[in-house]
């Protein structure tokens, strides 16, 4: 079996303990021959599921700080962009990214809070110079970056979900409406582009880029968390040193003092 049928075999187990071992026994048997006889056995090994380790690749902590880490980096490239770029960007389209920026933020808070228990690794990153050159660039870079946040929010909540436990759900869901909001932010950036915004059925977990004329166009997605910053540092981030391309280094502390608020922003605090 895989791992993610013996977790599956093992949550019905335990969830079911006071059970009788011949009860439960023939629940795991049960259960198995409906998922065989649906074909999803095979499609747990195989799919994208299947494919998600939740060893110490893919460990709570691991996600917890990549995910705090990826959401500085979206605070100081959402906040800056529109400083940069002035009235290059047309008024709608700042203030979308500018309340993307007080998102992000927000999202960096939850996820360092108490109740999550993440810890950036560094809050000081090297942003690229052409991500700021022009307005194509920087709403560019948002899809990709966000698309990356997607990925790696669809991988949170297949790993926590797996978990079988009622703190695992609680996270499984923090990072679904996270990935929602990041969805929405793709498809707000690809709009001012004067690209479909939304153009897809599902998000999109580790199928390939469709989108045309993007730097990741035909590239899959990742099933380890750590592959999200090499997608990032490819592009030319760096986080706590400098990046592959000439850039400029921001400090999180520094950036977050001026992140703007919308007063439209609304559900500010999670569910």
């Amino acid at each position: 079996m895989t791992e993610v049928t013996n977790h599956l075999f093992d949550t019905i187990d335990r969830q079911n303990s006071h059970e009788s071992a011949h009860t439960r026994r023939k629940l795991v048997a049960t259960t198995g021959a409906a998922l065989g006889s649906m074909g999803l056995l095979g499609l747990t090994a195989n799919s994208a599921f299947g494919q998600v380790k939740t060893a110490e690749e893919n460990s709570v902590e691991t996600i917890a700080a990549v995910a705090a880490t990826a959401e500085v980096l979206a605070t100081i490239v959402n906040t800056v962009g529109p400083e940069k770029l002035g009235n290059k960007l047309d008024a709608v389209t700042t203030r979308n990214i500018r309340a993307a920026a007080q998102q992000e933020k927000n999202h960096y808070e939850l996820l360092t809070s108490e109740a999550v228990g993440g810890k950036a690794v560094t809050t000081t990153i090297h942003v690229p110079d052409e991500v700021f050159a022009s307005p194509q660039n920087l709403l560019t870079t948002l899809v990709v970056g966000d698309q990356v946040f997607i990925n790696a929010y669809l991988l949170a909540t297949t790993v926590f979900a797996r978990q079988g436990t009622l703190s695992g759900s609680k996270f499984a869901r923090y990072t679904a409406e996270i990935m929602a909001v990041e969805a929405v932010h793709r498809a707000l950036a690809l709009q001012s582009l004067g690209k479909l915004g939304n153009d897809r059925a599902y998000a999109k977990f580790t199928l390939r880029e469709d989108v045309a004329g993007l730097p990741t166009t035909g590239q899959g997605g990742f099933f380890k968390i750590m592959e999200a910053v090499a997608v990032l540092e490819s592009a030319g981030f760096g986080f706590g040193k400098a990046g592959s391309k000439p850039g400029q280094m921001f400090d999180y502390d520094e950036v977050q003092q001026r992140t703007p608020r919308d007063p439209d922003v609304n559900t500010i605090s999670i569910n």
